[in-house]
């Protein structure tokens, strides 16, 4: 049978014979040894999880052949491929795994928050966020009539149904080793609700209706024509155009991935580079705003000059490595200034992965940087200002 052993074609009865024969004849474990080595040769190991390139270049295949009558939009194919991963990763889960411990991290300011859930309570949250997109391109809200138009607030109200973990509030630095945060003083104290009901929703309750919600989405916006990718989404306190607010979607459906593949201990790559390329764009694009609403909070340095619009003024360049990064200037004292690089003052260097681990909220700000040269004050504030794009 050391033939069928070494190819990995055994029944399991069989395998506890061999092993058992192979413990106690050295003639046979030395062929064994061989016959191992010789199927390496004959098929090398590969990694199992999917390329994020193979459904782009099996669609493209298909297309070649036979062209969509009406085909997805070049904007809303990030979002596209991502809500396909994800689904494909957990698609095969089982309802321990479904039950598995996520730990969801957002920065709030110069704070680190920490939501505890599930894998599923992370689907639902998924779920509750793009019903904003699907609202307002005429879609039926998942929460039904009147409920909450803020991420924060309809995820919260997403799992007061769904019982989760309580909230938890911490600053970057000051949480030992193995000692559990400090509840916000703004928070009252949520009694934390026993084992059986922290399970979250059921899988079949949640996978199902977020896919749907997904596919018509993806339909509505690709009927509808060019000109829908300007429409605005609102999010509470700030709004977004249609086709920005799918690019961060895509960004949410592969930093949750993340944290579901971290949960089940299952590989997951970054998106393509094309798709990643269009996503840390958009977070470049975000960043004037962010720092002048920082500014206006007193968590930011007071603007050296008071820019007029249109006008070129400080400039920080934004170096983003690796594949699907690229090189952005960001204007540092008013988001209606144009930003230049002969108004440059600074020059921050990042990572693509670490970049998005700080828009993710998932890293400390100043842990991020790969290299920096300039101004020290503009690079801490645009770090601050990256990590506060995060949210839940």
């Amino acid at each position: 049978m050391l033939g069928a052993w070494a190819l990995a074609a055994c029944s399991a009865e069989e395998i506890a014979v061999v092993d058992h024969h192979l413990n106690q004849c050295p003639t046979c474990a030395e062929e064994a040894v061989r016959l191992r080595r010789a199927v390496g040769l004959l098929h090398v190991e590969e990694n199992l999880d999917l390329n994020p390139q193979l459904r782009s270049r099996v669609l493209a295949g298909c297309l070649g052949r036979r062209p969509a009558r009406i085909p997805v939009p070049e904007w809303a194919a990030p979002y596209d491929a991502e809500a396909a991963r994800l689904d494909a990763l957990i698609g095969d889960m089982g309802e321990a795994e479904w039950r598995a411990p996520v730990a969801l991290r957002w920065f709030d300011g110069e704070r680190a928050r920490l939501r505890d859930t599930t894998v599923a309570g992370v689907i639902g949250h998924l779920l509750t966020v793009d019903g904003i997109v699907g609202t307002a391109v005429g879609l039926p809200d998942p929460l039904g009539p009147g409920a909450p138009t803020g991420p924060l607030a309809r995820t919260e109200a997403y799992w007061r149904a769904e019982p989760t973990h309580v909230a938890q509030l911490t600053r970057y630095g000051e949480r030992p080793h193995g000692v559990r945060p400090p509840r916000a003083a703004s928070r009252p104290a949520t009694p934390r609700p026993p084992e059986s009901s922290r399970a979250g929703p059921r899988p079949d309750a949640i996978r199902g209706p977020w896919r749907e919600q997904g596919h018509a989405l993806l339909r509505t916006v690709s009927f509808a024509g060019r000109g829908i990718s300007q429409l605005s989404v609102p999010y509470g306190e700030f709004a977004l155009p249609l086709r920005d607010a799918l690019l961060d979607r895509a960004f949410e459906c592969w930093v949750h991935g993340v944290d579901i593949a971290e949960a089940v201990s299952y590989p997951y790559r970054p998106p393509a580079a094309a798709h990643l390329n269009l996503m840390i764009d958009l977070c470049a694009r975000l960043l004037p705003r962010a720092l002048a609403e920082r500014r206006q909070a007193g968590l930011a340095s007071p603007p050296r000059h008071l820019g007029r619009a249109g006008v070129p003024s400080r400039s920080l360049h934004l170096e983003v490595e690796g594949h699907g990064g690229g090189h952005w200037y960001i204007a540092l004292d008013s988001p209606t200034a144009t930003a230049s690089p002969d108004e440059q003052v600074a020059h921050l260097v990042l990572d693509r992965e670490e970049f998005c681990r700080l828009v993710a909220g998932h890293v400390p700000p100043l842990d991020a940087v790969a290299g920096q040269l300039g101004d020290p004050e503009a690079i801490r504030d645009v770090l601050y200002a990256t990590a506060s794009l995060s949210r839940l």
